[in-house]
């Protein structure tokens, strides 16, 4: 890969020799513009508002306009006579914690390749000394005429760096969020957190640009003589329409576990655990008028156990007494057997 600046890395009083690589590639697809009329290309040219005539590059010069509109010359012999301790060093002024870089402030990505023989060995050794720390180095370096804030971090076995966007950069959120006051509720957090686990996780390298793939083949088509037909675009939801939050989260689910091959009934399993949570947390009220209504019912079924049990104490008392009195006039009448036979025994004794 080509470099695109020479210089090297100051860390302490280590210095390496460095290449700055580009660690990325645009892979868009370019147009140009044309006259729709006969095809021509259009071409900007460069015109001098004084005279109208059309300058070569090599005339065109820097200058910086004023808050009047004049313009103040800068050439680049001005640029070079500041004092830029980084014009040709990437200079380490920390390490911290990667999670202490907001994402952000993330701009362009480099590889910074050892230049030369000599550079091997102390590459190698802040490599290795990124790797153990977990850490990563905060730099500040110039490309293009101006001094840039730069993250080092290691990938594979290759030192990386980010161009940062210096803090003042970084604009701050205001008015971006919702004023309105919204409420979330726990049901629709669960479908959120259903959503996400279905969903899971990805290998970023299966991603693609479809949309590039695709007017990739419409242009190969029309080159090869034919019509290119697009697909229909999908409508486009009207704005401000009032959406069922549950319904669409619990469809999202239902989609996402069928992409997957999965099946979707745990999404009704879901809701019927919330509808079933739901009617077991019973209100206070609810929950005593049970109680009150199972307690009387416990209280009714013992007084009628005690009645029933009652009435048959009574019935065998009764059926007790009955026989007593039968088994006394029994005894009785028998008593009295005996005395009328005693009485007319004992005359017939006095008269012999």
């Amino acid at each position: 890969m080509r470099s695109i600046w020479n210089g090297a890395i100051s860390f302490g009083l280590v210095s390496i020799p460095i290449k700055l690589v580009n660690a990325t590639e645009s892979r868009s697809v370019s147009f140009r513009q044309i006259h729709t009329e006969d095809g021509g290309r259009i071409r900007y040219r460069k015109v001098c508002e004084l005279d109208g005539e059309e300058i070569a590059t090599a005339d065109i010069g820097k200058a910086y306009e004023d808050a009047d509109g004049s313009m103040i010359p800068i050439t680049d012999e001005d640029l070079a006579s500041l004092p830029l301790p980084t014009a040709k060093t990437i200079e380490i002024v920390a390490f911290v914690p990667a999670g202490e870089i907001d994402p952000l402030q993330m701009d362009a990505a480099y590889y910074l390749s050892a230049n030369g023989v000599p550079a091997a060995k102390p590459y190698t050794l802040l490599r290795e000394a990124l790797k153990r720390s977990e850490k990563v180095a905060v730099a500040k370096y110039a490309l293009r005429g101006r001094e840039r804030l730069g993250m080092l971090r290691v990938v594979d076995d290759v030192i990386a760096m980010h161009g940062l966007l210096w803090p003042d950069e970084i604009r701050e959120p205001e008015g971006v969020a919702p004023e309105t006051q919204v409420t979330v509720r726990e049901a629709e957090l669960d479908l959120a957190d259903a959503l996400m686990a279905t969903l899971g996780e990805v290998d970023i390298t299966s991603l693609h640009d479809d949309y590039r793939e695709a007017v990739e083949e419409m242009i190969a088509t029309k080159a090869a003589g034919g019509e290119a037909v697009a697909p229909s675009a999908p409508e486009e939801e009207g704005g401000g329409r009032v959406i069922d939050l549950m319904a669409a989260l619990e469809s999202s689910v239902r989609a996402a576990k069928e992409a997957r091959g999965e099946a979707p009934a745990s999404v009704t399993d879901l809701s019927a655990r919330k509808r079933t949570a739901s009617s077991s947390r019973s209100t206070p009220k609810e929950t005593g008028a049970k109680k009150s209504t199972a307690t009387a019912g416990a209280k009714k079924a013992a007084e009628s156990k005690k009645s029933t049990s009652a009435r048959k104490t009574t019935s065998a008392k009764k059926a007790t007494a009955k026989k007593t009195t039968s088994a006394k006039k029994t005894t009785a009448k028998k008593t009295t057997a005996k005395q009328t036979t005693a009485k007319k025994t004992t005359p017939r004794k006095r008269s012999a």
